[in-house]
């Protein structure tokens, strides 16, 4: 039989313009639409929702805003978005196991009432909290789209701070530096790590790793307080296996997240009651082997422990993702 493959260009041609189409269309889905394609029965935690806050737009010239600490709506000189500002907040976070505690962290960062003993998380135990949410809070995701347009990396240092009309020796390039340079260590053993700049990426990372029967959790406190107060734990809920994936926000001009997974932690979710009756849904981490941890990490110094003895636990600020296994 003879083959004319004339006769099949155009059914390819029409296949081929269909799949771009598709793609094109599959670009487009926003943050929240590609969260409930992937993960239809995931309920979205609040840390999400309130790296989701609505962006404006004023026309195709004009950057996307994502609030305080992030790319302003307005423009600059010749259609360049004008950066506002990242808070400066610790060198070190607390919740990258390699590093070694500053005299600052030890003395006064509000953190360190965040680990405790996985023996003293029961129902009727006292703890002096202070639920926080990362310094550049208001950030917000950045569709993947765009995202993945600007630049990520340590070499294209410059590019970003020119991105962002930031100043290359001004302390807001120094936290820019420092997110990015955490995200490109290598982590600790036995750990799997990884940088999300968009939630469709911080969703695929974690079912890549998890699966897709994934229920993500954060902390929920019911009121705010500038201050240390005592909670009393009302009731104490383990939430899947020993393998989860832990989103930390970082410190960013838009919504960026430090994820790694690890076979070796136990995540539960705390009820907590306030001296003033503020409630508290609280997310905690126990690490059930600290023994690849910087021996000087803020947790032993505050818990007087060495590395790999005990179950080293920590509670997570309010825009900080657990995901766990159904």
């Amino acid at each position: 039989m003879e083959f004319h493959f004339h006769l099949l260009l155009p059914i390819l041609t029409l296949l081929s313009v269909a799949l771009v189409a598709s793609q094109a269309a599959a670009d487009d889905v926003s943050p929240d639409a590609y969260w409930k394609s992937v993960l239809p029965n995931a309920p979205m935690p609040k840390a999400v929702k309130d790296s989701l806050r609505t962006r404006l737009i004023e026309d195709k010239s004009t950057s996307v805003g994502v609030g305080k600490g992030g790319v302003n709506v307005n423009t600059g000189p010749k259609g360049k978005p004008v950066y506002v500002g990242v808070t400066p907040g610790p060198k070190k976070s607390p919740f990258i196991y390699k590093y070694a505690a500053t005299e600052t962290q030890t003395n006064d960062n509000p953190n360190v009432a965040l680990f405790f003993l996985e023996k003293d998380l029961k129902r009727g135990a006292k703890m002096n909290l202070y639920f926080t949410k990362t310094t550049n809070a208001e950030t917000t995701f950045l569709p993947r789209q765009e995202a993945d347009k600007i630049p990520f990396s340590s070499e294209k240092m410059s590019e970003i701070l020119d991105h962002f009309s930031v100043t290359p020796d001004s302390k807001e390039a120094e936290v820019l530096k420092n997110t990015i340079k955490e995200c490109e260590e290598p982590g600790i053993k036995g750990e799997e790590k990884y940088c999300a700049t968009s939630l469709e990426s911080m969703v695929d990372f974690t079912t890549s790793k998890l699966g897709k029967n994934v229920q993500p959790i954060s902390t929920e406190v019911e009121k705010k307080n500038n201050k240390l107060e005592e909670y009393c734990v009302s009731g104490v809920k383990k939430m899947g296996g020993e393998k989860s994936v832990v989103c930390h926000k970082q410190n960013y001009a838009y919504a960026v997240f430090y994820c790694h997974k690890t076979t070796t932690t136990k995540a539960y979710m705390v009820s907590l009651v306030g001296v003033d009756g503020t409630k508290a849904k609280a997310v905690a981490v126990c690490h059930t082997d600290t023994s690849a941890w910087n021996p000087k990490h803020l947790a032993f110094q505050v818990l007087k422990v060495k590395p790999g003895t005990v179950p080293v636990c920590h509670y997570l600020p309010e825009d900080h993702v657990v995901w766990v296994q159904n």
